[in-house]
């Protein structure tokens, strides 16, 4: 149940945090945010996502909000982004089963072209409505990696003047967690015009989860 209800999830400051089940563990927080309504998104959403692994998931990486094939299957990053993701992860070596991986803002929002539903960016409200629920999944991980995959995650995590591509790769202090890394999304090779670009793209992304792997393994 949340803790308390509000009248209206448009209001000017929409959040999350009154649908925050009273006890902060994976499954109560993923049963509550089923319901949640703290902002608009949830209206032309299939179901909420919310973030996926283990409770003693060591490293958690985030991204910015589910796409079309995760809005419809209800779990995050198992479309042809996650696809990518699971290939870099493995090849840089960090083990999938040690990872958690959830988004900034758990719902789906698109703009229809035809029968298409096209990713839309979401926007600082909605992102600030959302983060109630990714400071819980954090609060009950206390991971020891944080992982912010693209500017989305990145600024709404590391401040909103963190630039990516300036930074990516390299070890930021955050009280969110032991250590924190960032890097592009996965979806921004697909997005590359030429399969060398895209090969490289995916190279250095495979880089910067390296240096994840590298302090996972430090004592």
């Amino acid at each position: 149940m949340p803790r308390r209800a509000i009248s209206d999830p448009t209001e000017e400051q929409p959040s999350a945090a009154p649908f925050l089940p009273e006890q902060l563990t994976l499954p109560a927080l993923k049963e509550a945010a089923g319901s949640c309504r703290g902002c608009h998104l949830y209206r032309d959403a299939t179901q909420t996502v919310f973030g996926a692994g283990k409770r003693s998931a060591r490293v958690v990486l985030v991204g910015e909000q589910p796409g079309n094939e995760e809005d419809q299957k209800g779990r995050p990053f198992v479309g042809p982004a996650g696809k990518i993701l699971d290939r870099a992860l493995e090849d840089a070596g960090v083990d999938r089963d040690e990872a958690y991986v959830t988004n900034v803002v758990k719902h789906f929002k698109f703009e229809r072209r035809g029968k298409l539903r096209i990713h839309k960016k979401p926007n600082a409200l909605e992102i600030r409505a959302c983060l109630p629920w990714l400071a819980a999944e954090l609060e009950v991980l206390k991971p020891r990696v944080l992982v912010c995959l693209g500017a989305t995650a990145a600024q709404a995590l590391l401040g909103r003047t963190f630039s990516v591509m300036a930074q990516r790769g390299k070890v930021i202090p955050t009280p969110l967690a032991e250590y924190a890394v960032a890097t592009v999304h996965p979806s921004s090779i697909l997005r590359q015009q030429t399969s060398e670009e895209r090969e490289k793209a995916l190279h250095d992304l495979i880089a910067d989860l390296r240096v994840v792997a590298q302090l996972l393994d430090r004592p």
